[in-house]
């Protein structure tokens, strides 16, 4: 059974977090262990058509991003990493500083103290000395900076296959393989976009 940590945050973009969510439900022997930030929770209701509750059935286990004694929060629990979707500034700030007083960062603090891949979909723009500083900080801990760039060599007709495409070079980053991704050269898969849903 492989597992994957994935946290959404509060920057702007949580559809890529929740695109990873339900890709990753169709994958035989895989679990997602989500943790949701208010913000992100937040934020899914100002971007998007999903419920709060829609989001959080798509994880197989859910953390309340208070609870720093989950099974995620141990070394000890086995998963092949962690995916920030987004990521916001503060998670950034505080992965780069071990600053551990939230579950994200103490589960992402965990992956890379074990040498497992922490993937950040740094999604801020324009960036200044401090974000730049940050970024640098995270990667010397062992982080990798994804910034959401999306990809037009796939020719994308919709923002849906723009997101399928990032969340699969995403999870390609932990050896993940969901066919998903057009690859350079290569045909383009068929992508199964996201159904749309509607908050109830």
């Amino acid at each position: 059974m492989q597992r994957l940590i994935i946290a959404i945050t509060g920057a702007s973009g949580v559809i890529y977090g929740i695109r990873a969510l339900e890709i990753l439900r169709r994958v035989p022997d895989f679990e997602t262990h989500l943790i949701l930030t208010p913000s992100g929770a937040r934020t899914i209701i100002e971007e998007t058509d999903y419920s709060v509750a829609m989001v959080r059935k798509l994880a197989h286990h859910e953390y309340n991003y208070k609870d720093i004694g989950a099974a995620v929060s141990s070394g000890s629990f086995k998963t092949a990493g962690m995916l920030v979707a987004p990521c916001s500034v503060k998670s950034l700030s505080g992965i780069a500083h071990c600053y551990n007083d939230e579950l994200v960062v103490r589960a992402a603090d965990v992956c890379l103290k074990e040498r497992r891949r922490v993937v950040l979909l740094f999604r801020e723009t324009p960036l200044h000395a401090g974000h730049i500083a940050l970024m640098d900080q995270a990667t010397r801990n062992g982080a990798i900076i994804m910034p959401p760039v999306p990809a037009f060599y796939s020719r994308p007709k919709t923002v849906d296959e723009l997101v399928a495409q990032t969340v699969g070079r995403a999870l390609d980053l932990f050896g993940i393989e969901v066919n998903i991704v057009k690859r350079w050269t290569e045909s383009a898969p068929a992508v199964t976009a996201g159904k749309k849903h509607r908050a109830k």
